[in-house]
């Protein structure tokens, strides 16, 4: 299932196409994104520079995904990540990432932080190799979040 990744920018994965892809990535999320109403543009100012920024058009969505992403660690937590929801596997490598999952375990008590910090490690540590051979393994998924980890 190769739409696993562009589900969400409403692309299709082309790999001849691989670099264009690639280019400016976060523009492009972004602009889906405010397309799909998830999120708004703004103009700010900050010293010299007008950037241009897109803040959250609704708080319930993100505490939503954040709770997601809790439960998937701790509540829901699968040992095996090849049974794992393709989706949510993709959320948490996307999160780590993007040195936005701390954020997410931060209202944790001390316990489950070290818990879902533990389980995130060992997804992390996984040889992803490995796991794209096994069967009805997703390879360019694996791919993708060998790539991430770097």
């Amino acid at each position: 299932n190769y739409d696993v990744c562009f589900d969400l920018i409403g692309e299709t994965w082309n790999p001849l196409k691989l670099r264009y892809q690639l280019k400016n990535v976060r523009e492009r999320l972004a602009k889906n994104l405010v397309e799909k109403g998830v999120l708004t543009t703004e103009k700010q100012n900050f010293l010299l520079f007008d950037m241009t920024t897109h803040p959250l058009t609704d708080n319930v969505t993100k505490c939503r995904l954040v709770k997601k992403i809790q439960d998937a660690v701790l509540t829901k937590w699968i040992n095996d990540p090849q049974r794992m929801d393709k989706r949510m596997l993709a959320l948490i490598f996307l999160a780590h990432a993007s040195d936005v999952l701390e954020n997410a375990f931060a209202p944790l008590n001390d316990d489950d932080y070290e818990l879902a910090s533990k389980r995130v490690r060992e997804l992390l540590d996984l040889d992803f190799e490995q796991e794209s051979v096994k069967p009805n393994s997703t390879e360019v998924l694996w791919a993708v979040f060998a790539a991430f980890t770097k």
